[in-house]
């Protein structure tokens, strides 16, 4: 399990490789409906629009053909992740495919 770093900001793009995969992150906020993340690997959407949630993973399917997984982390209380705060409070974590096949 890895921390990806984050700025306290609401939309923001970052890239990092990720478990071998060149990947680019986009999180941004939609008015009140919450923060939501696109995934790149390698130039190629692989998940777009989804919602962000504290504990929900974000990938899920091994069929998309990620490795790993993607997820929020309320460090303070159980509340979906937003700016100010993120970073901080609320921490993005990348799921090693060996992290995930230990998850029930």
């Amino acid at each position: 399990m890895r921390q990806i770093p984050l700025s306290d900001s609401a939309n923001q793009s970052l890239s990092i490789m990720l478990g071998g995969q060149a990947c680019v992150i986009n999180l941004y906020t939609a008015g009140c409906y919450g923060m939501f993340c696109d995934l790149y690997v390698s130039d190629v959407l692989l998940l777009g629009g989804v919602v962000c949630q504290n504990l929900n993973r974000m990938v899920r399917d091994a069929w998309l053909g990620f490795a790993g997984d993607l997820v929020f982390q309320d460090t303070q209380g159980a509340a979906d992740p937003a700016s100010p705060g993120l970073g901080t409070r609320f921490l993005l974590w990348y799921l090693e495919a060996a992290d995930v096949a230990a998850l029930p």
